[in-house]
C-alpha cells in the first residue's frame, strides 16, 4: 500500500525500526521500538515481547496479552521449517513471525503512562482488506474523543484507515 509520502507502509516500518527509545514504565523502564510521534508530546511504540503486551495489558485493563500471545503462536505454528538448516530456523522462525504477526502498538504520553493499544494488520498480510484492525482505550473504552489526532497519525504512518466505526470493536449506544 502506498503511503501519502510516497513509501509504502513496510519501508516505513523498517526504517522506524531502527529507533529504539526507553520508556518508563510503573518506576522501572523498558526498551520499546519507536514507531512515530503523535500530537501533544505522545508517542506510538511497538510492543513486540509478551513480557510487554502483559504490562500494556495491566496499566489498560484489558486482553492485549491474549491476543498478542494468540498471534504469536499462531504466527509460529505457520512456519515451515523443510529444507532450513537446524542451526538457522529459529532465526527464520523470528523473521516469520514478525512478517506474519498483527502488529501491536501503544500510544504513551510523555511520562510513559499507557494511553491507547492497537492491532494493525501484519507487514505481509495476505489480504490487508480481511485484517479489521483494533483499537481500544483504557479497559476497552473508545480511545478517539481523546487521542483521536494520535490514531489518525499512526494511521498516516502506516498509510493505512483507522476510522472509529471499523476499528473500535465495542460502540456502545
Amino acid at each position: 500500500m502506498i503511503g501519502l509520502d510516497g513509501g509504502n507502509a513496510n519501508q516505513r516500518f523498517h526504517r522506524a525500526a531502527a529507533r529504539l527509545a526507553w520508556v518508563p514504565i510503573a518506576g522501572r523502564g523498558s526498551l520499546m521500538q519507536f514507531i512515530c510521534d503523535a500530537p501533544a508530546g505522545q508517542t506510538w511504540f511497538r510492543l513486540e515481547t509478551e513480557v510487554e503486551a502483559a504490562q500494556e495489558s495491566q496499566l489498560m485493563r484489558h486482553a492485549v496479552e491474549k491476543h498478542f500471545r494468540r498471534a504469536y503462536e499462531e504466527a509460529s505454528q505457520s512456519f515451515s521449517t523443510d529444507g532450513i538448516p537446524y542451526i538457522e530456523q529459529n532465526i527464520r522462525r523470528a523473521s516469520h513471525v514478525e512478517r506474519v504477526m498483527p502488529i501491536f502498538v501503544s500510544l504513551r504520553d510523555a511520562n510513559g503512562d499507557a494511553l491507547v493499544t492497537a492491532m494493525l494488520p501484519p507487514v505481509k498480510a495476505r489480504a490487508p482488506s480481511a485484517f479489521r484492525p483494533i483499537v481500544v482505550g483504557r479497559g476497552n473504552g473508545d480511545p478517539y474523543p481523546l487521542y483521536g489526532d494520535a490514531i489518525e497519525s499512526l494511521a498516516r504512518h502506516f498509510g493505512i484507515s483507522l476510522d472509529r466505526m471499523t476499528c473500535y470493536p465495542y460502540r456502545r449506544g
